[in-house]
């Protein structure tokens, strides 16, 4: 049995809903789409949809002349395949990998303008892309039938609006003045863990003698 990635999906998914596709009409396709919640290689548009192919989830046809384009559909494998996918519930925990944040955490290595720079940086990058996000919804406002390839820009929308909120905040604010809102006044390297003691029985996986 083929073993399947959220690429995998991803590719099956948008084939699903366009019909039949090449890898570069659906790299077009992720551009307008997926890509804005669902960063990943795009190469893998070209690889994946052979190994699907392979697997008796797509059908494969190519052009005889010409740039011998190969075109894929989905086959009835493959649309189920999708369907259990859809049914699975979703148990993933919500991620954030965002080095900004990263830069935050460890700002206090940095000189005295680190963070008001970062938040200025923060601020431009988030005000940009929640204009894109807006100009997205407005162009897709009147086609119809789209709602639910639409609504996740929504989400989109709250989460950079909240990070343009936080940034803005870090900026006028400052640090401290953010963190004490939040309910959180003292703070001090004391109440870290001490991560040079090891918990009662030793570490996991070491055993006695």
């Amino acid at each position: 049995m083929v073993r399947l990635s959220s690429s995998s999906y991803l590719v099956l998914g948008l084939i699903g809903l366009r019909g039949p596709s090449s890898s570069y009409q659906l790299e077009r396709a992720v551009e307008r789409s997926i890509g804005h919640f669902w960063p990943f290689p795009h190469s893998q548009l070209y690889v994946e949809p052979r190994r699907l192919a392979e697997a008796g989830l797509l059908d494969e046809s190519a052009e005889t002349e010409g740039r011998r384009r190969r075109t894929y559909s989905l086959t009835e494998r493959g649309r189920e395949a999708l369907r259990e996918w859809l049914n699975d519930p979703a148990t993933e925990v919500f991620q954030v990998r965002n080095e900004a944040e990263l830069k935050l955490f460890f700002s206090e290595l940095g000189d005295e303008g680190t963070v008001e720079r970062l938040a200025e940086s923060q601020i431009r990058s988030h005000r940009d892309r929640l204009a894109e996000f807006h100009k997205t919804l407005e162009r897709l406002s009147d086609v119809p039938d789209l709602e639910k390839r639409v609504v996740p820009l929504v989400l989109g929308v709250r989460i950079e609006e909240a990070c343009l909120s936080f940034w803005r905040d870090v900026r006028d604010n400052g640090v401290r003045d953010v963190l004490a809102r939040a309910g959180v006044t003292r703070l001090s390297s004391e109440q870290l863990p001490d991560e040079t003691s090891e918990p009662p029985g030793g570490r996991a996986g070491r055993h006695p003698g």
